[in-house]
């Protein structure tokens, strides 16, 4: 049930209430809470360079393990194991653990429960808060998919559209996983602790660091189920164009099904007022 009291206490941002002052489109709704989001986002210099600087330099790391994995075999290149490395650490670091730590500052900072007093619904208020992050994320994804193709000589992607598909099915995922941890996470703090197994299990298991054709059939298809896993097989099977209509069919319905349980748990139990 929404709060109808404490509107303008207790937030310590500075930044000026959002939907209370008669914007009554979505978009308008949206752009304001986007807008102050952004220079909230501005102010948090740990949670900038994450979301900035470490996924673009994360996947030096992969570019030496490279030389460990037999990836002629697989059927991959050093391009494309760099490029979707490079896309799912956007994915981790620029939207899951960056969201993560702003929805539960904002939280504990009252924001939240300030904004659901105005005429902000609540899916709007953590789709705006997203916003920022989630385009952090799609520019980098951009620039890296041009840095690599100059950079490393890779060919166009021969199925674009996965790559597209992937990328915007990850971003609404990790929102939505962003929003399951901070329900979850007392302060900012804890918030750095309770990303940590998802964080680990997409960086080793999701094909982001090490691709799942070097690995077992056996392991391979258990790891296929983990979250971010389909959204990595789409990636890459945009630029590899390796990827069957089944296979993609497969994943699209695997990253939705994630989608939909990370939803239902956002619905029951995130929290819009500090945890005591």
């Amino acid at each position: 049930m929404r709060t109808t009291t404490g509107t303008n206490s207790g937030t310590g941002t500075g930044a000026a209430p959002v939907g209370t002052g008669g914007t009554t489109t979505l978009r308008g709704r949206m752009t304001a809470l986007a807008r102050a989001e952004l220079t909230l986002l501005g102010r948090s210099r740990a949670t900038l360079f994450t979301a900035l600087f470490v996924p673009l330099l994360m996947p030096l790391s992969v570019r030496s393990a490279t030389d460990q994995m037999d990836l002629g075999e697989a059927g991959l290149d050093v391009g494309t194991v760099m490029l979707t490395a490079a896309v799912g650490f956007s994915l981790l670091f620029a939207v899951y653990t960056a969201l993560t730590s702003i929805f539960v500052v904002r939280r504990e900072e009252l924001v939240l429960k300030r904004l659901r007093t105005g005429e902000l619904r609540d899916p709007e208020i953590l789709v705006g808060a997203a916003l920022p992050a989630a385009g952090i994320a799609l520019a980098q994804c951009v620039v890296v998919a041009i840095g690599c193709t100059v950079l490393l000589d890779m060919k166009a992607p021969s199925a674009p559209h996965l790559a597209v598909l992937g990328v915007l099915l990850g971003v609404v995922l990790c929102v939505a996983l962003a929003a399951v941890t901070a329900s979850f996470s007392r302060t900012a703090e804890s918030a750095q602790v309770t990303s940590l197994p998802l964080l680990f299990v997409s960086l080793l298991g999701s094909g982001i660091t090490v691709p799942l054709e070097v690995l077992p059939d056996r392991l391979a298809s258990f790891l296929e189920l983990l979250p971010l896993t389909p959204v990595i097989t789409l990636v890459r099977g945009g630029w590899t164009g390796d990827l069957s209509a089944y296979d993609a069919l497969g994943a699209v319905a695997t990253a939705l099904a994630w989608t939909v349980i990370a939803v239902f748990a956002v619905r029951r139990w995130f929290r819009w007022e500090p945890r005591r």
